[in-house]
């Protein structure tokens, strides 16, 4: 048992309703003058067969026997597996579409249940689950609502071994309201009850109903089955819910043992919510470890990225003479991916290699997955085309591979290619293409794949469909995202989210308020992420007073702010001018502000010229990320509003001393289904020549438009000619040239940018969007902006 005892935060979990008795056993009392008599021992019980369950060629010699005798009259052969010796017809079917069931053979199991049924006999309460149970690892949700039906003809509805098994396989199959209609209107609940709903729900991704499950079952004072237990721990490690993660686990010290399995998850959640030394307490505590025991400690460590200590854990475990399988150098892969670790995951792959591993396709599909989170593309690419024998999840891999590192043209070739082979895409690489199409702001090409789900008819899940409302967000059409997102009925939380950021990210605050208002109403729990969002929509929109009341709601959902959400509010406060406010906010907070937060404040000092704020801010960046260019450039622009030209001198001396160099400005605009990248200053482009025209014909357009370059941004020592010159070159207005002259008149064009516009270019954009009669849509670090008739969505409020 293990006695490892955490310090636990205040208990969640009802707990005292399963105390163990304290009762103890009557002892055998004597008279002082008497001693025990010494009675002949009770004759010994009577013999029981030793009954096994029959193997699969044992049950096919049962099933041929009951063939021969048409399911008349039990065999002989069937007394060495049951205790019954008089089976009925029914009893024999049964009997036969259990076993086949138990032993993986669904198809048999079916086809035995569906000779029953025409031979007109009847399944009782203890055959119906077995074939609804052969029907969800068959994935016939069809069959199983016959067999429902059929449960429900014949009175046995409310049965709890036939209820529990068809919310199962409605729960496999994603068809969560039917499972929770049954499970709402089933009388006796046990704990397999709960389990399934607990376990189906988590697989979906509704981890806030689950949560709601997993607190009405201790509320009700239901003891959960040690699968349940496993399930939960599975879902706090997913998580990273570490408060719910140590109560359950204080749940498990105080009335139950547990085993190896039980403490196996434990470690996987320990270490997954980064507390690599409790989970090897509790695996130090562990007796008679399984080989999925040190799997999991081994790869908390490479998560954690502790590689020392997972190298010396892979020689303990060898020492122990427990032998790492392919599923274990699976999982080391895996976590290598996670962490980023390519030199550890190297030399796992090669000592699969050396010790001569099965190299089975999953295992090339996690080293393929591995490389390319790592960004070694070419390493992942030539094990890709090495490959005699792909599937479907290492093509998805090898897509995901290329979507990470921002190649997407790559991406959608080997889509193609994918295709081609004859491999059906399913949603991991839909999923991987449409986030990718999302972050490079690639309307079409999201577009185009959203239209092949709808013509492949691809089951769209929760997931996907919160995708492509993301994607759509995230490429500037949102109206197609609500229309996606008004299109489901179900919503979790993800989609709610994904709805709140894109409305947020396009300025539309008072909209993002309404859905945070609905999404509360229709019961749906607010995380975390729900509130970052609807906070930055406040901001985007000048809703202080809203921003304020939503910051202070947190509480009621017991959420705790964290920097991010502290970051928000210094934002809205900030914009506002409410500067002494939001550096009161700073000043207060239970948490030490990071850089984004005096950055905030700094962007905010810069707005509205408080220099005294401003040096605050600068000197606590200066102590955090000094190498940051950018702060620099906003504390130059603030003393120059002030026209103390001699810091502003000192601040650039320092830049240029230091050798800091500041990001490099990055666009990207797609045309006919390519996407082509811009770098401020760069001229590599194919078609510069043609680009460099547009720039010039800008350029003179815009001064005769009365337009003065604002050159304040620009810290070189240079002329305010070759000033000018620079920002002509910044990467959005090259972009914008590329797009003028390649695409038609009057379609609208549209640039994703890695940083937030500058000054400069959004009053050049304004004027362009008028001069040219286009609209030009840009997404910056912050936000979007839209350009039309010489104005901007953000009311210049950015």
């Amino acid at each position: 048992m293990i006695t490892i005892k955490p310090q636990l935060p205040p208990p969640i979990f009802h707990t005292s309703f399963f105390k163990t008795s304290n009762q103890k056993l009557p002892s055998v009392i004597f008279k002082p003058d008497q001693s025990p008599k010494h009675n002949p021992p009770p004759p010994p019980p009577p013999q029981t067969p030793n009954y096994h369950q029959p193997n699969l060629v044992e049950t096919q010699q049962i099933h041929a026997c009951l063939i021969k005798t048409g399911f008349a009259s039990s065999q002989d052969i069937i007394s060495l597996f049951t205790s019954k010796t008089h089976l009925t017809s029914s009893a024999n079917y049964n009997f036969l579409i259990t076993s086949y069931t138990r032993l993986n053979q669904p198809t048999e199991a079916l086809t035995i249940y569906a000779q029953m049924r025409k031979g007109g006999i009847l399944a009782d309460s203890f055959l119906i689950p077995s074939a609804v149970k052969a029907c969800t690892e068959m994935s016939w949700t069809r069959m199983g609502e016959e067999l429902h039906g059929y449960a429900l003809k014949n009175g046995l509805g409310s049965d709890a071994f036939v209820n529990n098994a068809l919310m199962h396989l409605y729960g496999e199959s994603g068809r969560l309201d039917s499972a929770r209609s049954l499970f709402d209107k089933l009388f006796d609940r046990d704990a397999v009850s709960w389990s399934i709903m607990i376990t189906s729900y988590s697989k979906n991704g509704l981890y806030e109903d689950t949560l709601e499950f997993i607190r009405e079952m201790f509320t009700e004072q239901v003891k959960p089955s040690e699968a349940g237990l496993v399930c939960m721990f599975n879902l706090f490690a997913e998580l990273a819910n570490l408060q719910m993660g140590k109560s359950l686990h204080c749940y498990l010290i105080k009335n139950l043992n547990v085993g190896v399995q039980l403490g196996t998850s434990l470690v996987d959640m320990y270490s997954k919510c980064g507390y690599i030394n409790s989970a090897r307490l509790v695996f130090d505590a562990l007796e008679g470890r399984s080989i999925v025991s040190w799997t999991v400690m081994i790869a908390g460590y490479i998560r954690c990225y502790k590689l020392g200590e997972a190298a010396g854990m892979c020689r303990r475990m060898l020492e122990h003479n427990v032998v790492p399988n392919e599923i274990t150098m699976q999982s080391f892969v895996t976590e290598c991916g996670f962490a980023g670790a390519l030199e550890f995951g190297k030399q796992i792959h090669a000592y699969i290699l050396r010790k001569g591993f099965c190299f089975t396709v999953a295992s090339a599909t996690a080293l393929v997955d591995m490389y390319g989170k790592c960004s070694e593309i070419k390493s992942a690419k030539n094990l890709f085309y090495d490959l005699e024998t792909r599937d479907v999840m290492t093509w998805s891999a090898m897509v995901t591979a290329y979507a990470q590192s921002d190649r997407i043209n790559e991406a959608f070739d080997l889509f193609i290619d994918m295709r081609n082979a004859g491999i059906e895409p399913n949603q991991v690489t839909l999923t991987s293409l449409l986030a990718m199409c999302g972050k490079a702001g690639a309307l079409d090409l999201g577009k185009w794949i959203h239209a092949y789900i709808d013509k492949e008819g691809v089951e769209i899940d929760i997931i996907l469909r919160t995708v492509i409302v993301d994607m759509y967000s995230k490429c500037g059409d949102i109206n197609s995202a609500k229309r996606v997102f008004t299109e489901v009925t179900a919503r979790d939380t993800g989609l709610w989210n994904a709805m709140i950021c894109g409305l947020a990210m396009h300025g539309h605050g008072e909209e993002a308020l309404d859905i945070f208002s609905k999404m509360v109403k229709h019961g749906i729990r607010p995380n975390d992420i729900t509130f970052i969002g609807t906070l930055n929509a406040c901001s985007h929109s000048g809703l202080v007073s809203e921003g304020k009341k939503i910051f202070k709601e947190m509480s009621g959902f017991q959420l705790v702010p964290k920097v991010e959400h502290y970051g928000c509010l210094v934002d809205i406060l900030g914009r506002a001018g409410l500067l002494n406010e939001a550096y009161q906010i700073i000043r207060s907070m239970p948490i030490r502000a990071n850089i984004i937060i005096w950055g905030t404040l700094l962007a905010a000092c810069r707005l509205h010229k408080n220099l005294k704020l401003g040096e605050i801010a600068a000197g606590e960046l200066l102590q955090l990320k000094p190498e940051n260019c950018g702060y620099n450039v906003l504390m130059s622009n603030i003393y120059a509003a002030a026209n103390q030209w001699n810091d502003v001198s000192g601040v650039r001396k320092a830049v240029k001393d230091s050798g800091i160099k500041k990001e490099p400005g990055l666009s990207v605009i797609e045309v006919n289904g390519l996407v082509h990248e811009f770098k401020t200053g760069d001229r590599s482009h194919p078609g510069m020549a043609k680009i460099e025209e547009v720039l010039v014909e800008m350029r003179k357009k815009l001064k005769e438009a009365g337009y003065v370059a604002d050159t304040s941004a620009v810290l070189q020592n240079i002329t305010e000619e070759d000033k000018e010159t620079s920002l002509t070159y910044h990467s959005e207005k090259l972009a914008m040239a590329f797009g003028l002259i390649s695409t038609s008149a009057g379609t609208p064009i549209r640039i994703m940018k890695n940083l937030r516009i500058c000054h400069d270019c959004h009053a050049a954009t304004k004027l362009l969007s008028a001069i040219y009669g286009r609209e030009f849509i840009v997404r910056d670090r912050k936000r979007f902006h839209f350009f039309k008739q010489g104005s901007c969505s953000c009311g210049d409020f950015w």
